[in-house]
């Protein structure tokens, strides 16, 4: 076997996760940009009340896409300790997002449609990333993942090995 197919092997299901994914981002962030748009300059709302809008209608189209589609094959941990975390991992995500339009409209006083959407644009892509990482780490677990704590919704640590093995 050819270390190419060994390596398409290896990573064939993250590169999948990973187009899944970046379908669903691409049309969230689609969806982001119209309503954005839409609310600051149609409607003349602020950068950033425009931006904060659009993202929860975007995030909520992403929850359902990647629950269903993109992490449909990891472990249901519960609707609600899911909901919770995607949308305050998302708020993450939109506080960077938000730092970046800040900064070019606020810092660098450039105003107008172009600097708005080079910033969200940025300023996504950068929260695009977190997001990823965050939803594989804490919202959708892998099959094998460990309990979930009853307190925290976070996965509960690895078992110690006792006497080199898994409890």
């Amino acid at each position: 076997m050819s270390l190419l197919s060994k390596l398409h092997e290896r990573f064939e299901h993250l590169v999948r996760e990973l187009a899944k994914f970046g379908s669903v981002g691409a049309i969230a962030f689609v969806i982001t940009m119209v309503v954005s748009n839409g609310l600051h300059s149609g409607v003349g709302m602020g950068p950033l009340t425009s931006n904060a809008i659009a993202t929860v209608v975007a995030t909520t189209f992403a929850y359902a896409a990647n629950r269903y589609w993109t992490f449909r094959h990891r472990d249901r941990s519960g609707l609600g300790r899911e909901y919770v975390l995607f949308f305050g991992l998302n708020g993450v995500g939109l506080v960077i997002t938000q730092l970046v339009i800040g900064f070019t409209v606020y810092v660098l006083n450039l105003s107008g449609p172009l600097p708005y959407n080079v910033a969200m644009i940025l300023g996504t892509g950068l929260a695009t990333l977190f997001r990823f990482w965050s939803y594989k780490k804490w919202v959708f677990l892998p099959v094998e993942a460990p309990q979930v704590g009853p307190a925290s919704g976070l996965p509960e640590a690895d078992p110690q090995p006792v006497n080199g093995h898994a409890r």
